[in-house]
């Protein structure tokens, strides 16, 4: 599947805050939002007001990069979260959530979800004791997720692990980091996903 492939800081100033897409270079002074508050390209600094769907699509766009998956994906993700009981707009996060690749990155065990995604395509991680490779699986509560026992040397996933205190551990993850393993206590509620998204305007665009 295509993806992505262009400078991600670029993708940080056109939303104008931290997506958090570069890992450990984005705690730093280093990080392009601080160092350049304004969107990208020679009108980067004009001012620019965008309209109510212009705003709408910058949200939709914004927590596409976030988890980094494509459009056609995302629309499938938000079909589902419409059909399922609940709000609408907690749901889809949920769904995006609870997708392997995002375990693994909330749990430590990659600086950041490229590289998570990468590792899970790679077949490093067993969930409930089975390898599964598929980056968009979606784990469910209560389901372990750890690192395979080959793959336990990797200089990237250890290193990473050894920072994940710093980045933060979600409460609704548990995480044995001597035994790099983690589950997931439960599937997270809105308060839980602390994310600087708007759902709401992703719901209004997808409804018109």
């Amino acid at each position: 599947m295509a993806r992505y492939t262009e400078a991600l800081c670029r993708v940080c100033r056109r939303e104008g805050e931290k997506l958090l897409l570069k890992g450990d270079r984005c705690y730093t002074d280093k990080c392009a939002v601080e160092r350049r508050k304004y969107p990208p390209g020679q009108h980067g600094q004009g001012y620019r007001k965008l309209s109510d769907y212009g705003v709408q699509l910058r949200e939709k766009q914004k927590v596409r990069h976030i988890y980094g998956i494509l459009e056609r994906q995302f629309r499938r993700y938000f079909y589902e979260a419409d059909r399922r009981k609940g709000i609408t707009g907690e749901v889809l996060l949920q769904l995006l959530e609870t997708r392997l690749d995002n375990i693994v990155y909330r749990m430590g065990f990659a600086a950041d979800r490229r590289k998570a995604r990468q590792f899970v395509s790679h077949g490093h991680f067993l969930v409930n004791g089975k390898k599964v490779n598929i980056p968009s699986y979606t784990v469910k509560g209560g389901d372990i997720v750890e690192v395979k026992e080959s793959s336990r040397d990797i200089p990237e996933i250890v290193d990473s692990l050894s920072k994940a205190e710093h980045r933060g551990i979600p409460p609704w993850i548990e995480l044995d980091s001597a035994n790099m393993r983690g589950k997931v206590l439960h599937i997270p509620s809105r308060e839980e996903i602390q994310l600087p998204i708007q759902e709401q305007l992703i719901i209004e665009l997808y409804s018109k």
